[in-house]
């Protein structure tokens, strides 16, 4: 039997890193959703405090990213995307684990998270101990003006 495992590499990123995130973020997201931030947007966030940007490669290719958010003992997943042709590899897993683990390091004591009902990220969340905790009916407005509910997610921190 042969090892199936793959050496995830994560990395911290910054704002140079924008314009390959949006690459990743073009391909993964399902333009009928509408869901994919603009550069701009990134950038914007990106110059707040408490924000910051993990890169995952395989083989030296950018193939997933987390963008997150701490403020006070809360911290939040603002967003999480993995190329499809790379997804069931755990990238996504890799960067939501080290989210927390960073959330943590901040002074969190929970993780939010926000997302498109329907969305198939649900099974992995549920897998690292989110569960729902709120609805927003009609939340998002697709590319061609269908809304989406949104569902919101907490997990709790540990202490250290």
């Amino acid at each position: 039997m042969s090892d199936t495992r793959v050496a995830i590499a994560l990395a911290d990123g910054t704002a140079a890193d924008v314009g390959a995130v949006d690459r990743v973020m073009q391909a993964a997201f399902d333009p009928r959703f509408g869901e994919a931030w603009t550069p701009a947007q990134c950038l914007g966030m990106l110059s707040l405090p408490g924000v910051w940007l993990t890169l995952a490669h395989l083989d030296d290719r950018l193939v997933g990213f987390a963008l997150t958010r701490a403020v006070a003992d809360d911290a939040e997943l603002l967003l999480i995307a993995v190329l499809p042709d790379q997804r069931g590899r755990g990238v996504g897993r890799a960067l939501l684990r080290r989210a927390i683990d960073d959330a943590a390091a901040r002074g969190a004591v929970r993780l939010c998270l926000e997302m498109r009902a329907g969305n198939d990220a649900t099974r992995l969340y549920a897998s690292e101990g989110f569960a729902k905790c709120g609805e927003r009916r009609n939340y998002y407005a697709g590319r061609g003006g269908e809304r989406f509910d949104a569902h919101t997610y907490v997990r709790p921190i540990p202490g250290k």
